[in-house]
């Protein structure tokens, strides 16, 4: 597993996550922000160990 941080597009918290680095070459995935539970949409990729894309949004429809 993979450890990353990022700042939560909904309340702009920052959180941290954990990434499979045993997954596909182009993975998306929907996590939860630990602070405000909205959904994020998470898109990554990795080239053996070594995190290549990383990006991610909010999911449409989730702001309050």
């Amino acid at each position: 597993m993979y450890e990353k941080e990022l700042t939560c597009p909904y309340c702009l918290e920052a959180i941290t996550i954990l990434l499979d680095m045993g997954s596909d070459y182009n993975s998306e995935i929907i996590e939860d922000c630990e602070v405000c539970c909205r959904p994020i949409e998470i898109k990554y990729s990795f080239d053996e160990d070594e995190l290549i894309y990383f990006n991610y949004k909010k999911i449409e429809g989730n702001e309050f």
